[in-house]
């Protein structure tokens, strides 16, 4: 178990790794929009609050319903972040969730899900990726800090080569295009981008074995910095055809460098709990886009 106090080791070990070199391929920036510009209610609208006009959101679940949003538009390759701070207290059978999807059986998706957990005990971060309906490859991690505490970016960017997503700039996992060993990739599919609150007491803490304590609702996640820099996808899929000429399609963001495969592997080593790559019950073939993911 991570616990939070070994935060100021972790970010010191961070920081330390950013002073050896530059660190090249980092996404743009993020630019601070408020939420309607990017972003529309998708259900219970009464339970998200908005704040500082729109620059703040807030999702609230109770007993009744939990509550989410969607992108406005469908994109093909980009970078998309958002940044959350998660239900603090007791959160246990809490889910809040970030992700890509396209809207088809096939679909393809990218997720981050956080699932709460009883007071004074870590959140998990549970990612997985979905390609022509498929999905089954969950990786979760403890997170170096307290996700309760303060706003932190999760990112994903996404081009025809790779899919990495992000927690505050470092890399926590990397999907790489493997078609040519079999593996289906996202590639002409566009996304939308989604982000609820919801129940997930059946299965999301100790796998169901704790329950949601309604006494404790309302439970509020927030969020900030509704950022998309994507290439739209709404009307044409065809128009986003990227012909390297998108920022994302440069080949400093085609694969990792060595200073980000670093702090992939630390990780790796100090914060990864499950990894579907590893678990020979479920595979008892390691899929083979792992290692070319170093994912072992």
């Amino acid at each position: 178990m991570a616990s939070f106090a070994s935060s100021a080791v972790a970010v010191f070990l961070v920081l330390g790794l950013l002073s050896v070199t530059t660190l090249a391929g980092t996404p743009r920036r993020p630019i601070d929009v408020p939420f309607q510009k990017n972003y529309v209610p998708t259900w219970a609208y009464d339970h998200i609050k908005y704040f500082n006009g729109g620059r703040e959101v807030q999702l609230c679940l109770d007993k009744n319903t939990g509550t989410g949003f969607q992108s406005g538009g469908s994109y093909l390759f980009g970078h998309f972040s958002m940044q959350i701070k998660m239900v603090p207290g007791d959160s246990a059978g809490t889910v809040t969730a970030f992700y890509l999807s396209s809207q088809n059986s096939e679909h393809d998706e990218i997720d981050f899900e956080f699932l709460g957990n009883r007071t004074n005990q870590p959140y998990i971060l549970q990612t997985n990726v979905f390609t022509g309906g498929k999905g089954d490859r969950e990786q979760r991690i403890y997170l170096w800090f307290d996700p309760t505490k303060d706003y932190h970016s999760y990112s994903v960017l996404w081009n025809m080569y790779q899919i990495v997503f992000y927690v505050d700039d470092v890399p926590i996992r990397v999907f790489k295009n493997s078609k040519d060993l079999g593996v289906r990739y996202p590639f002409n599919q566009p996304m939308k981008i989604y982000s609820s609150l919801w129940n997930g007491d059946d299965w999301a803490t100790r796998g169901g074995l704790e329950k949601t304590d309604w006494s404790k609702a309302p439970f509020v996640a927030a969020y900030r910095g509704f950022h998309i820099d994507g290439c739209e996808a709404s009307a044409e899929a065809k128009f986003c055809a990227t012909q390297g000429m998108r920022w994302w399609d440069q080949k400093e963001f085609r694969d990792l460098d060595g200073l980000q495969y670093r702090r992939l592997q630390w990780v790796r080593q100090k914060y990864t709990i499950y990894n579907y790559c590893t678990d020979r019950k479920r595979y008892p073939a390691m899929p083979p886009e792992c290692r070319r993911d170093r994912d072992v």
